[in-house]
């Protein structure tokens, strides 16, 4: 069993459009909801690939219902913290072309009293769990502490720990010794303070995060493979991939299959970066299934490209 921690979810409503222009007045092709943010997004990867997985996070308002009804209805065991604030909705609109265009609601606040009962949850759920995934921003209310806090309590509880976010809140969790922390390229740049062009700069970025105390990083580059960092060393993988629909869940989507493979090597690299790829080609933040995934178009390998130009250098 996965567990995921999911501190700020939402529903993420999607709509594909001709294009976007500003000040017009636009008709969707399609539209749809789905449960949202980044821990949902690992849990329902993994109910997809039939795996049993928990997710731990707030619920509030008639928003937070239709959450927790629509995890229910993809075969996620709902963890669900109640809060005085309602669970945020957030909008996307997807062009053919594959440009995406995002509103993401800030969120409700929380109460310190919620923010203990999350931690609560987590401890009165973990029993037993392969993995723990804790996933997201922190919503208002939560201090930048929060995940050290919970990364700490995951490893006195002998359980392993998976860390996607970043900023404060990443620098405060490096401390506690994440097993595995997953940014993108943004992230990583964020984290040490400098641009990134290419791959090989990628690769130094990911280091220095070792150094910070994390155990090992597994790093998303979009368009450019992803890479994996442990103390058996370094390795890059990537996948064909035919056209872009959606990116969004893409990474969250990688997580799930590196950890639904055993979260270590570059098998479990392979299995996240086959995620992440069928995961692009699917409308919305639609997960892939087993059907979904390609894993004859992946190449994984210890020889790292790293003069490569980043296709989206890292700001």
């Amino acid at each position: 069993m996965i567990l995921t921690v999911t501190p700020n979810p939402s529903l993420d409503r999607t709509y594909e459009v001709p294009s976007l222009e500003r000040g017009a007045v636009l008709r969707a092709g399609t539209d749809r909801v789905d449960p949202g943010g980044k821990g949902v997004n690992v849990s329902r990867a993994l109910a997809a690939a039939g795996r049993r997985t928990v997710a731990v996070l707030p619920l509030g308002g008639a928003e937070g219902a239709l959450l927790e009804r629509l995890l229910g209805e993809h075969g996620i065991e709902v963890a669900g913290v109640p809060v005085r604030g309602s669970t945020r909705v957030n909008i996307a609109v997807a062009e053919p072309d594959g440009t995406l265009t995002k509103v993401n609601a800030a969120g409700p606040e929380l109460a310190a009293e919620e923010a203990e009962s999350l931690l609560a949850a987590v401890r009165e759920r973990s029993a037993g769990a392969d993995w723990i995934a804790c996933c997201g921003s922190l919503p208002r209310g939560l201090p930048p502490q929060w995940y050290a806090r919970l990364v700490a309590r995951t490893h006195a509880a002998g359980a392993r720990i998976a860390l996607d976010t970043s900023g404060p809140a990443l620098a405060a969790a490096l401390a506690e010794r994440p097993d595995v922390v997953k940014p993108n390229a943004e992230e990583l740049a964020q984290a040490v303070g400098r641009p990134l062009a290419t791959v090989g700069d990628a690769v130094k970025a990911a280091e220095e995060l070792r150094g910070m105390g994390a155990r090992a990083v597994l790093a998303s580059l979009g368009a450019d493979g992803q890479l994996l960092l442990d103390d058996t060393g370094t390795y890059y993988g990537a996948a064909v991939v035919a056209a872009v629909r959606s990116n969004v869940g893409a990474g969250d989507a990688s997580l799930a299959g590196f950890l639904a493979a055993g979260g270590s090597g570059p098998a479990a690299l392979a299995a996240a970066v086959a995620h992440g790829a069928a995961a692009v080609q699917l409308p919305g933040s639609v997960m892939p299934a087993p059907a979904d995934l390609a894993p004859e178009t992946v190449t994984v390998t210890r020889q790292v490209p790293y003069a490569r130009a980043l296709s989206e250098p890292a700001r």
